[in-house]
C-alpha cells in the first residue's frame, strides 16, 4: 500500500469551500480534498452565544495543520457568525428541525463565500448516520437548500475507527479533541427523517436573503 500523502498534486486543480468545525471529521474531509490537488478556502461558522472561544481556538490550530498539505502552503479563512442565525430558528421553528435549518443555513452561506472565491464545491465531513442532520433523508433535504454548487462529502462511507486514524496519521487528531464547549442549540429529539414540505413551511417564518446578508456583512476573513 503506497502513502497516504502520495496522491497530493503540486499544482492547485482549482478552489473548494470546506466547512469546518475543528472536529475530527470534517477536518479529514477537507484533506482528502487537498490531497487530489485543490486550494482549500476554509469556512468556520462561530455559533457564540451557543458555544464559546474554545471552539473556534480549535478550528483554527486544525486548520493551520491542513495548510501544511495544501501546495500554496498558505489558506484563506472566512469565519462565519452563525449564533443570530441559530436564535432566529430556536425562535421560530419547530424545535426538533433545528439542527437541519442550521446546515442549510451553512450551505447557503457556504455557496455564496464559493461565488466570491470563484470554487467549484463544497466539502464537508458528514457520515451517513453520524449524527440525526446525516441521515440519508435529511441530507437530500439539506442538499436542496442550494442549487448552483455541489456538495461534496468524502467521509460519507467512513466508520468513524477509520476517521479518527486518518486524523491521527495527518495530524489533526490530537487537536480535534481538545476540550472545546459544544453548541448548546441542538434539540434533544432531532428529526431524523424529514419532509422537505415541512421544511419549507419552517423556513416560512425565517427571513434567509436578511439572515444570509447579515452574516455575510459580519464575516471576518484571516490569511495564513
Amino acid at each position: 500500500m503506497g502513502s497516504i500523502f502520495e496522491d497530493r498534486s503540486p499544482t492547485s486543480k482549482g478552489k473548494v469551500v470546506c466547512l469546518v468545525s475543528g472536529g475530527i471529521d470534517s477536518p479529514v474531509a477537507a484533506w482528502l480534498i487537498i490531497r487530489k490537488g485543490y486550494t482549500p478556502i476554509f469556512v468556520f461558522y462561530d455559533n457564540h452565544p451557543f458555544t464559546d472561544e474554545t471552539t473556534k481556538k480549535r478550528a483554527i490550530d486544525v486548520i493551520k495543520k491542513l495548510t501544511e498539505f495544501s501546495s500554496t502552503k498558505s489558506a484563506k479563512l472566512y469565519i462565519v457568525p452563525h449564533g443570530e442565525d441559530l436564535a432566529d430558528i430556536l425562535r421560530n421553528c419547530p424545535r426538533n428541525l433545528t439542527c437541519l435549518l442550521c446546515r442549510r443555513m451553512m450551505y447557503r452561506l457556504g455557496e455564496e463565500i464559493a461565488r466570491r472565491e470563484s470554487a467549484d464545491a463544497i466539502v464537508t465531513g458528514e457520515i451517513i448516520g453520524e449524527q440525526a442532520s446525516q441521515t440519508l433523508r435529511n441530507l437530500r433535504v439539506e442538499n436542496q437548500a442550494i442549487d448552483s454548487i455541489p456538495i461534496l462529502r468524502p467521509l460519507l462511507g467512513f466508520n468513524k475507527h477509520e476517521v479518527e486514524k486518518l486524523a491521527r496519521k495527518i495530524g489533526t487528531f490530537e487537536i480535534s479533541t481538545r476540550r472545546a464547549i459544544c453548541c448548546s442549540a441542538p434539540p434533544r429529539k432531532p428529526r431524523t427523517f424529514a419532509k422537505m414540505s415541512e421544511v419549507f413551511d419552517a423556513e416560512k417564518n425565517l427571513d434567509i436573503a436578511h439572515m444570509v446578508q447579515r452574516d455575510l456583512d459580519k464575516t471576518t476573513v484571516i490569511l495564513f
